[in-house]
């Protein structure tokens, strides 16, 4: 625990007037989750220095995007500082803009990529993991050599992802938990702003699974896009929503301040949903398969009703604004 934040629950301990779920979740969720984020892309970005080509980055991207997935849905405070939430995933991106900016970069041989500083001020949709995602498993961007631009490329987002992580959680420990715990600053001025900010990034990112996950994809009826789902060419579409999932529980679990067993019962029925699904939901032109895409849609809806019954109504919150609101 850093100095700042021990001091936090020091002063909150002598005026016994915690927010109720505020330091569980951000002791058992948001820290936890930045340090698996920090590791993972360190390990990322070591791994691109020694070795930056794709088969070689492969297991380490992986372990990158699964640790981001803990903390996706924070997306406020320091991740929606400088754009680094766009910077680390730009994603909905249904006009293609990773592959302009991306192509861009390739073909004009950027020197960007040979100075952390000049590359961290590139395009964002160059950046980060969609960028890499490109890289390391499209069909014709993946069989490069250590000799080619692209491994230059590969290599420099991958420095650059480690460089945001560890920057988001110096930034949560040394601010934004100590000023979160204690409510009574300029960030959050009473106990219930940060218990809305917490509890809109729950309700937030359970929307965001269903309207975006799964509704990129699903399209329409008369038209249905999967090659819109997140992730596709690294197949963790489906992966990315169960992973998600299982981070929206844990942060409900810290937030509530009573057994939560209708909001429980949900998630575990919209996990099981996740089951039979294609791993790429390449299957929503099929009327059976796009059936199960929108019962699970349906089941993570249903999340957020026991949600609000069971963690806003206790606490006295309700759903607010949110940066991913509109995309």
């Amino acid at each position: 625990m850093t100095r700042c934040l021990a001091a936090a629950l020091a002063l909150i301990a002598t005026a016994g007037a915690a927010p109720a779920g505020v330091p569980d979740a951000v002791e058992d969720h948001v820290l936890p989750g930045l340090d698996r984020f920090v590791t993972a892309s360190r390990a990322l970005s070591d791994t691109a220095l020694a070795d930056c080509r794709a088969a070689a980055l492969r297991p380490a991207y992986h372990a990158a995007f699964d640790a981001w997935l803990g903390i996706a849905h924070l997306r406020f405070g320091p991740l929606e500082q400088e754009g680094r939430a766009l910077a680390i995933a730009f994603w909905p991106d249904s006009r293609g803009i990773v592959a302009r900016s991306t192509d861009a970069l390739i073909a004009d041989a950027d020197e960007a990529v040979d100075d952390p500083q000049a590359f961290a001020e590139v395009s964002v949709a160059a950046r980060g993991l969609f960028a890499l995602e490109r890289l390391l498993f499209e069909p014709g961007m993946a069989g490069y050599t250590e000799d080619d631009y692209r491994c230059a490329l590969a290599r420099a987002i991958s420095v650059d992802l480690a460089r945001m992580a560890d920057a988001v959680a110096q930034d949560w420990r040394a601010d934004h938990a100590p000023a979160m715990i204690a409510a009574d600053n300029t960030t959050y001025r009473a106990p219930r702003e940060a218990q809305q900010a917490l509890y809109t990034a729950l309700t937030t990112g359970l929307a965001f699974n269903a309207d975006q996950r799964l509704g990129q994809p699903l399209g329409s009826f008369d038209r249905p896009r999967p090659e819109r789902a997140e992730a596709r060419h690294a197949e963790r579409s489906l992966r990315n929503v169960k992973l998600s999932l299982v981070a929206l529980r844990d942060l409900a679990r810290a937030l509530a301040d009573a057994p939560i067993p209708q909001t429980e019962a949900a998630f575990e029925t919209a996990l099981d949903a996740t089951a039979t699904l294609d791993a790429v939901f390449a299957g929503v032109d099929d009327p059976q398969e796009r059936l199960k895409v929108e019962i699970l849609q349906q089941r993570i809806a249903a999340i957020s009703g026991a949600i609000a019954t069971e963690i806003g109504a206790p606490l006295g919150i309700s759903a607010g604004f949110n940066a991913t609101d509109g995309d």
